[in-house]
């Protein structure tokens, strides 16, 4: 049958769904393939020390060795998968303990206490090892309104401590510092505490910035707040010895008219493409968002439905722009009202009440923690120390409790994709795979997967290690 189509009557058609589809490419380049942390640790800057990351996880350590000296009542607090047949006594705890130790043990993946075993000693081995993944120096609500000596004074010393972190090494993989809003009544603040701590550390450092050095933007309301921030960029970067694009930036989207603008669209991107591709993250603040929608105090959390919304609008507004999305904190800290006082010890009474004041933080923590992760947001808030095991025994627990059926649904898979190769098909189904193999990144980068575990899904280190689905199929097939 002869084609209707030639290359003369199709070729506008063509030339236009090809400039089309180059744009939108470039509005929608795809989820970023770099390590995302999995929270985001929110500090005064008042307190900030080259070594407070590495503080963080000393006294995170000293928290759940106080609380949950084992690995049985830490899953029974948490309700982790199988802690119904865990045992209570300390002899059957000893023999847990010791077949799981034991290398010559067969069928550890099978059993019923290796999902609340596993996590524990692998949020242990992350406390030890890299307790906090992201610090955030806060001159904002962590930090208050302070004289202006003040606050030129903490500006001018934080970025000296983190200068001497960079020396030393004792950084958290990612940093930054978080300003006060771009209103009118704190933007000269803002303005002056950006200058000063940029223009210290750049100093100090001869133009080098930390590892994923960020600056957060808080209250962002309108576009004019991001193009702000670009242009102190650009002058800083000019006037400093860094280099020109080295400064990004990430919003908070804490208000109404962050997620819809005053003519009822959403403004979520609008606010992304005025940072001329500096943005790099968006944080949702479920506290101010609850308040500036009228949720009172009590109500105010990050399960409110009201935050669902604004959190799936991000969703929906960001996706694949790689934007990294980031959800709130829980503001209840697992800390016990009492402690001791002049040398005197705490009773069995005030003990107790401690115990049970931080157990159900405790579960209040992991249950926000894991709703963030049901509904996509792999990223989160802590405030403080205590809250650190938490975050891990939630995402440990997230990623273990999927890993042998994602495993082989991706071997599976990859089987299927290597078939359709092979016989000449073309397969085009790789955002499926690539939403697997995301899987065992994440895990992977956070310490909840082990590279030996994803090697079940019939991929190898190498192969896992290009990040991307597209890649593995293009080098199988070559």
């Amino acid at each position: 049958m002869k084609s209707s189509f030639t290359p003369e009557n199709i070729g506008d058609i063509n030339q236009h769904l090809k400039t089309a589809n180059a744009r939108f490419s470039q509005n929608y380049p795809g989820e970023s393939s770099k390590r995302q942390p999995v929270h985001t640790v929110y500090g005064g800057a008042h307190i900030f020390k080259e070594g407070t990351a590495m503080k963080m996880g000393v006294s995170a350590l000293n928290h759940i060795k106080a609380y949950a000296p084992n690995f049985v009542e830490f899953a029974k607090i948490l309700e982790l998968k199988g802690h119904d047949q865990l045992p209570n006594s300390q002899e059957g705890i000893s023999t847990l303990e010791n077949y799981f130790i034991n290398e010559l043990s067969e069928g550890k993946e099978e059993h019923f206490a290796f999902i609340a075993y596993t996590v524990y000693q692998r949020v242990l081995e992350k406390l030890s090892r890299e307790a906090v993944e992201d610090f955030r120096i806060d001159f904002e609500d962590g930090y208050g309104n302070r004289p202006e000596e003040e606050e030129d004074n903490h500006a001018i010393l934080a970025a000296e401590e983190v200068a001497k972190g960079m020396a030393s090494n004792s950084l958290p993989p990612f940093i930054g510092i978080r300003i006060k809003p771009l209103t009118e009544e704190q933007k000269n603040r803002a303005i002056r505490t950006l200058d000063i701590f940029v223009s210290t550390l750049s100093e100090k450092t001869n133009g080098t910035l930390p590892n994923n050095f960020v600056v957060t933007i808080p209250k962002v309301t309108i576009p004019e707040h991001v193009t702000a921030i670009v242009q102190l960029f650009e002058i800083l970067e000019e006037k400093t010895e860094l280099a020109s694009g080295a400064l990004k930036l990430e919003l908070m989207i804490e208000t109404p008219q962050s997620i819809l603008d005053k003519n009822g669209n959403s403004a979520l991107l609008t606010l992304v493409n005025a940072s001329n591709g500096r943005c790099v993250g968006a944080h949702f603040g479920v506290y101010d968002y609850t308040a500036s929608t009228n949720i009172t105090a009590e109500y105010q959390s990050l399960t409110h439905p009201n935050c669902d919304f604004a959190r799936h609008m991000m969703q929906v507004a960001l996706g694949g722009t790689g934007i990294r999305l980031s959800d709130g904190a829980t503001n209840i800290m697992p800390v016990g009202p009492h402690r001791p006082s002049d040398g005197n010890p705490l009773t069995d009474r005030q003990i107790e009440e401690n115990k049970s004041v931080v157990h159900h933080a405790w579960r209040l923590n992991f249950n926000n923690v894991n709703h963030s992760l049901k509904h996509g947001y792999y990223q989160g808030w802590d405030l403080h120390p205590s809250q650190l095991p938490l975050r891990y025994a939630a995402v440990y627990s997230f990623f273990l409790d999927g890993l042998a059926s994602t495993s082989l649904r991706l071997k599976s898979f990859m089987g299927k994709a290597a078939q359709a190769t092979l016989i000449g098909d073309v397969f085009d189904d790789a955002a499926t795979g690539q939403a697997l193999l995301n899987y065992f990144l994440q895990g992977i980068s956070c310490g909840a997967i082990l590279e030996k575990d994803a090697e079940k899904t019939g991929l190898t280190l190498d192969e896992i290690r290009t990040r991307s689905f597209k890649m593995i199929l293009e080098g199988r097939q070559s």
